[in-house]
Formats: C-alpha cells, structure tokens, sequence
C-alpha cells in the first residue's frame, strides 16, 4: 500500500512540474511537438529511476551523519552531509553521459532534435530536485527510492507529453497575438496546475478517523471508558440544558 500511494501521490500530487515548477526550462523548450517531447520524457523517467536509488545509497551509507559506521565505530561520527550536492550532480552528470551515448548510438534523429536539452538534463533541477526531495523526506528503503525515481519521472513525462499535445493543436487555433508562443503556454500550465491541485484528496478522501478507547476506570461495579464517559456527560449537560 506504502509503494502504491508513493506512485499516485508522486505522479499526481507532488508532480514535478505543476506542483514544483521544476524543469520548467526544457518543459518549455522542447514541448514543441509530441515526439520530440516523448523522447526527452523517457530519458527523463529513466536517469531519475537511476539516480534516486543510487543516490540513496550514497546518502544512507556515505553521506549522513553516522553513515560510515560500517567501516567501524572510529567513523560513526563522521558526517559527510556537505557533499551531498556534488556527489548527486557527480551521479547524475555520469547517468546523462550515459543516456546521450545510447540516444545518439540507436536513434540518431530524435538526438538531433532533442539538441543541446539532451546533455542540459544534467543541469534539470528537476532530476536533482528528486534526489533531493528523497533525501529531506527520509525515503525508507531502496524500493521507494527506486519507486520516487520512477514515479516523479512519470509525473514530469506526463506534463510535458500534455503540453506539447496541446501546443500541437493550438497551431491552429486563433490564439490572440499577444498570447501566441509562450503566452499561451504559460496560461495552459496555470490551468493544468490548477487541475492537478484536485488530485490532492485523492488519497484521503475516503478515510474515516479512528475512534480511540480511552482509559478503563472502576465505576461501581462495572467498568466504564473515559471516551463512554466523557459521551454520557456531554448527553446528560445537553438534556438538562433543553429542560432548563
């Protein structure tokens, strides 16, 4: 259940871009036309489903404080936290390398097209942003990480795969001149923002508070509950109330 919330939330709720506005600079740029943003959209899900988990493991066995006490108890003070920074871009940078090497070796047209945004991706404050986020809110294992990674990419695919339909159709739509171009982009991600911002009940939206039993005290001969109790008494101050 644990996994499957951490998907719907990251994707829907906590997405990258509406809920964040991280990556805005090549959400923009490269959601002219659906295929290239396709592209750019799975090679974002794949170097964050990547980069989260290892960077997870840099953070729970290098970088935190405590972190090294596997190499004996003379490290367990040691706190490395300060390089949290540069070893994430560092695993990052190496993953896009990765990425841009595969993507110019198998398809040499959508590596043009993606142009200079394919190697920015380094630079994504979207994908260090998921390393980040997963290390302020203390992702437990390493499934969850990898599943933050998965998920946030999805999430960041979604919007983008959005927009650059949409900017697909709008072409040939009569957008007013002064909105023509970013204008109008700029108004639809307010818009989608705003739709996405209705995910947020999502998850909670069914649940009902759980009624806690308070304290068992002797009453006579029997027991009673102090939440019983408590009940009985605001019943009995309402009746005298209407008598009065």
């Amino acid at each position: 259940m644990e996994h499957i919330e951490l998907f719907f939330k990251s994707i829907f709720i906590d997405n990258m871009v509406f809920a964040t506005f991280l990556g805005m600079c090549s959400y923009l740029a490269v959601s002219k036309k659906v295929a290239t943003a396709v592209g750019l959209g799975a090679a974002v899900i794949f170097v964050l489903a990547i980069t989260v988990p290892l960077n997870w493991l840099l953070d729970q066995y290098i970088l935190k404080e405590g972190a090294l006490v596997w190499l004996g108890e003379e490290y367990a003070s040691y706190d490395l936290s300060f390089l949290s920074f540069i070893m994430f871009i560092a695993t990052i940078a190496t993953m896009v390398q990765l990425v841009e090497i595969v993507v110019e070796k198998f398809s040499p047209s959508l590596y043009n097209s993606l142009g200079i945004f394919l190697p920015l991706i380094a630079v994504n404050c979207a994908i260090l942003g998921g390393s980040l986020f997963m290390q302020s809110r203390d992702i437990a294992t390493l499934g969850l990480a990898f599943n933050y990674g998965v998920s946030s990419g999805i999430g960041w695919f979604l919007a983008i795969l959005t927009i650059a339909a949409i900017r697909e159709k709008i072409r040939y739509s009569n957008v007013p001149p002064a909105l023509r171009g970013l204008g109008i982009t700029f108004i639809i991600t307010g818009l989608m923002a705003i739709g996405f911002m209705s995910f947020g009940g999502m998850l909670t939206g069914g649940d009902e508070p759980e009624v806690t039993k308070g304290t068992v005290v002797q009453e006579g001969d029997k027991e009673v509950s102090q939440v019983e109790q408590s009940v009985e008494d605001k019943q009995t101050l309402n009746i005298t109330k209407v008598n009065e």
